[in-house]
């Protein structure tokens, strides 16, 4: 069976020249021909935005959050190339803010049986990780639980993916690939980009145009992860790439690159 080809892509909302963009991203998804997409920043404001996207990639879609629940105007979606038989959404702890961070996941009907993925965009405060750190429990403690129901080891571990808003090394990561103590018990996360990847894999870089003159570093806050325990070598990471680096008709697609992983698609005999 072939690789499952995973992303992630913080879509950087309504910001920047926002309708010269949109071509860029949905041409830039489509050369990624990817199998799932977990997106961040999705613009909620005209509805049809989204549903534009996934039909003109020929992508099933879910959103979060949805309806009255849509506060601010921008959101997580997951797309897929496969149907989307079950979703579901919670908001994150975000302190004393209205609610408006959220955990999305679904559950897709793949080629190799049930995939289930979870998509989030993390607080993005300099001072806030021990707030991440809060939402990565809540987020473990969803996942373990989920796992805990399907209660099949045979299935494809489940696989994370997002703008974490931490780097690599940051307790909030450490926590997740189990360099200290898990977000929830016996839940932990390979770092695709650390298994497989070359180079630095920063995604928010000084080389887009859009971060330039930014208060911020550069950093490597995008990730795809999978769940571990798994049976080998069902899930490993086999490749890690970045996309969206290149101007499409002088128009760079968002403020972060995107990573796409290669996952195996199939356990041992």
């Amino acid at each position: 069976m072939r690789p499952v080809r995973v992303a992630t892509w913080n879509l950087w909302w309504r910001h920047g020249p926002f309708e010269d963009r949109q071509p860029a991203i949905a041409t830039t998804l489509g050369q990624v021909n990817a199998d799932v997409v977990g997106l961040q920043e999705v613009s909620l404001k005209d509805p049809d935005h989204l549903r534009w996207l996934a039909a003109d990639l020929g992508y099933d879609s879910v959103h979060a959050p949805r309806g009255e629940d849509d506060r601010w105007g921008l959101g997580n979606a997951i797309i897929s190339r496969w149907p989307i038989v079950s979703s579901s959404w919670e908001y994150l702890d975000v302190g004393d803010m209205p609610p408006h961070r959220t955990l999305l996941g679904a559950t897709i009907e793949s080629p190799l049986g049930p995939l289930d993925v979870w998509t989030t965009h993390l607080s993005h405060g300099f001072d806030q990780s021990a707030l991440r750190v809060r939402q990565l429990r809540q987020i473990g403690a969803t996942v373990a639980a989920h796992r805990v129901r399907v209660a099949d080891p045979d299935r494809f571990p489940p696989v994370l993916v997002g703008d974490l808003n931490a780097v690599h090394d940051s307790d909030e990561i450490r926590m997740l690939t189990g360099r200290s103590e898990p977000s929830a018990p016996g839940l932990v996360f390979t770092d695709c980009w650390e298994h497989v990847g070359a180079g630095s894999g920063v995604t928010y870089s000084s080389d887009n145009p859009y971060v330039s003159d930014s208060a911020w570093p550069q950093r490597r806050l995008d990730y795809v992860m999978v769940g571990w325990p798994r049976r080998r070598p069902l899930g490993n990471p086999i490749s890690a790439e970045l996309f969206g680096q290149r101007a499409l008709d002088e128009v760079v697609p968002s403020d972060h690159y995107g990573v796409v992983a290669e996952l195996v698609g199939s356990s041992q005999t």
